[in-house]
């Protein structure tokens, strides 16, 4: 894929970039590790607190223009842009605010251990390479980047192919926040380059936030050099309804948990599993808002949803759809490729899916809900856990022992009770199975690439008066 911004909704290149060269690949890996082996020493949290709050300003204040850019280059719609661009600054407050009592030193019981002094020390552990994907193009990078900068880590980041505008604007505004020069940096180069710098022994650490194969692939490549990764991949999330629910706020919020942004999302809701009581009435009030919804251009503040961000993963998705009815899938709504410019597909419910279909098990990354009829609450956890992944889930249900059921048996990194999967800096986020491992936000993400090193502090004896002494 070359790196450039191709315009979604016309499929027109705006612009393209010609990727960094080996010798620039080593000078910005250079450059990182003499500024961590300088940042993690020389800078407090208060400093680092104070450019991180700078780079919220900054981020508020151009919110407006930086909405527009992500807009031309993924598609999503300029009201989701804007409050994606919004939550990035959120996500360098809650840091500055809270880094430093989050990686304070965690005392233990000297006594019981014989020391005088016990705790754990939380240090950096130096330059760290993100390799991010396009569907947020600034905020699934700024929840890397904000902990890791408050820690005392330095950056460096490997952007998807088709954000390059947005890859470069957040080590700009990083940089004009106020954090010094190699702190964070932004590398245009294919996948296939990602590799040397993995194995560069400068670098300490990786995250990525992608697809199964290149989550195999960076774990592969790091567990030969024993470096430690965090991954987020793909979801197939359940979104389960049970009779005792509020059906009509279930229903709306379902439609909104499937759509946002454009439905590429790995937390989206994507198998809606409905009780046999009230499926038939879930499934016509689902089907009609999602029909209702205004598919377009992603600058028009009518519109709901907008284009898919690449011409390949429409193509994917249309064929998924068209295996499924092929294979005995009811259609209720949408479910046809438009004819025109632009990468759009429209909102599509599927039902009557079985076992032997491939969309049974596969995610979907666009706005198509496939939904389910469970005759209980043990089908519907059945279903629920019936995939490779376990990244969100959300179910509905007023029934507190219905509730305490889905926290416990859903197999997932997130559980959500009447509301829909959301991810906020207060709280970690992550996934088991094959949506990955490790966590990030909160106090656990800012935790992931830290050394939690034990201190352990004894009585120091005063030494015997006589001793060297010869005694005549």
């Amino acid at each position: 894929m070359p790196i450039a911004t191709i315009n979604p909704a016309t499929g027109e290149t705006v612009k393209t970039f010609n990727p960094a060269t080996d010798e620039e690949v080593d000078a910005a890996i250079a450059r990182a590790y003499e500024r961590f082996l300088d940042y993690r020493h020389s800078t407090t949290f208060a400093q680092r607190a104070e450019w991180a709050n700078a780079t919220a300003d900054l981020l508020e204040k151009e919110a407006d223009d930086v909405a527009a850019m992500m807009t031309l280059e993924m598609g999503k719609t300029l009201a989701s842009a804007k409050a994606e661009t919004l939550k990035c600054a959120k996500g360098f407050r809650y840091y500055a605010e809270n880094a430093e009592k989050l990686l304070a030193d965690e005392p233990a019981e000297a006594s019981k251990v014989g020391a005088k002094r016990a705790y754990v020390r939380y240090q950096p552990l130096g330059v760290v390479l993100a390799i991010m994907p396009w569907n947020f193009p600034l905020w699934q990078a700024v929840r890397f980047a904000a902990p890791a900068l408050m820690a005392g880590n330095v950056g460096i980041l490997k952007h998807a192919s088709n954000v390059p505008q947005s890859a470069l604007y957040l080590a700009d505004v990083i940089s004009r926040g106020g954090f010094p020069d190699g702190c964070f940096q932004t590398l245009l180069i294919p996948s296939g380059a990602i590799e040397r710098i993995l194995r560069d022994p400068r670098i300490a650490a990786a995250t990525l936030t992608g697809s199964e194969p290149a989550g195999q692939s960076v774990a592969a490549i790091c567990g030969d050099e024993i470096k430690p990764t965090v991954l987020e991949l793909g979801g197939s999330d359940p979104f389960i309804v049970m009779p005792s629910a509020d059906l009509d706020e279930a229903v709306k919020t379902a439609v909104k948990a499937r759509v946002q942004n454009n439905g590429q999302s790995c937390i989206a809701a994507k198998r809606f599993i409905v009780h046999a009581d009230i499926y038939d009435e879930f499934v016509d009030k689902f089907s009609e808002q999602m029909r209702g919804l205004k598919v377009g251009d992603p600058t028009d503040p009518d519109t709901d949803v907008g284009p898919l961000a690449t011409e390949s993963g429409r193509d994917e998705i249309a064929k998924q759809v068209e295996d499924a009815a092929a294979a005995g899938a009811k259609i209720r709504v949408g479910g046809e490729k438009p004819e025109g410019p632009g990468w759009y597909y429209p909102p599509t419910v599927i039902t009557d899916i079985t076992e032997d279909m491939a969309l049974y098990k596969e995610e979907v990354f666009g706005p198509v809900a496939s939904v389910y009829r469970a005759a209980d609450i043990d089908e519907a956890i059945k279903i629920a856990n019936a995939t490779s992944f376990g990244l969100g889930s959300n179910a509905w249900t007023n029934d507190e022992a219905e509730q305490e059921r889905f926290i416990n048996d859903i197999e997932a990194g997130q559980v959500f009770i009447n509301g829909m999967t959301v991810s906020y800096p207060e709280l970690g986020f992550g996934g088991i199975k094959r949506s990955g491992y490790g966590r990030e936000l909160a106090g656990l993400g800012i935790r992931e690439f830290v050394n939690a090193k034990t201190v352990w502090v004894g009585e120091s004896e005063a030494p015997d008066a006589g001793a060297g002494k010869t005694v005549e």
